[in-house]
């Protein structure tokens, strides 16, 4: 009975590997309709890889860069916080383009101020999930080739059960652990998706409150 157990435990797992685990963890996930980009090997989200976003797309007026004052350098800190709602953000612009009075220009260095923190918070978060995805390669081959090696096990006249029960600890650990980052990276792909998202909402609420 022993060894009928073991002979079948590898073939439970055959259809367990990267390509198709992690495919299907994030394809299944809600609100992910988009095909995935296969342009990067190490890029494992549903979303294309879009390293570098272009500030010029989100602000259509010449700007002239110029240095802030401390008060419009504290603005842009605020407005380059997620926690910060859009509700709030906006809040923050009107407050301060009536105390200040400033002209267009202003608004456009506090824009791109606010852009190139997000970018570059975007960017870390970018490398971040290559190296995490380069993590989950090495584990799906870490899984292989146990099973590889388990079944090798159960097929000769004498098993070494011992073994075969480490491996088979060994497999079902590292399964869970695969199982519960890929459904962590389905958020975390989700990331710099938002972020372009709130540069561009940042600057249509600077927009808005541009002078006439």
């Amino acid at each position: 009975m022993r060894v009928a157990c073991h002979a079948f435990g590898p073939m439970r797992r055959l259809t367990f590997g990267l390509t198709v685990g992690l495919a299907l963890g994030l394809t299944q996930a809600p609100g992910n309709s988009v095909a995935m980009d296969f342009s990067d090997p190490d890029w494992p989200c549903i979303q294309r890889k879009v390293e570098k976003l272009s500030a010029s797309l989100m602000w259509p007026a010449p700007v002239t860069t110029a240095p802030l004052s401390a008060e419009a350098t504290e603005l842009v800190e605020m407005l380059s916080l997620r926690r910060v709602s859009l509700e709030e953000a906006d809040a923050h612009v009107r407050a301060f383009v009536e105390r200040a009075k400033v002209d267009g220009n202003v608004l456009g260095n506090v824009f791109y101020g606010v852009f190139e923190n997000i970018a570059e918070t975007r960017q870390r978060l970018i490398t971040g999930i290559g190296r995490y995805s380069r993590s989950q390669i090495a584990l799906s081959s870490r899984i292989d080739s146990a099973r590889v090696e388990m079944a090798k096990l159960a097929k000769v006249e004498s098993p070494d059960f011992d073994r075969i029960d480490k491996l088979e600890e060994q497999i079902d650990w590292d399964e869970r652990i695969y199982r519960d980052r890929s459904q962590a990276l389905t958020y975390v792909c989700e990331t710099p998706v938002l972020l372009e998202k709130r540069a561009y909402a940042i600057a249509q609420i600077l927009l808005k409150h541009m002078p006439d």
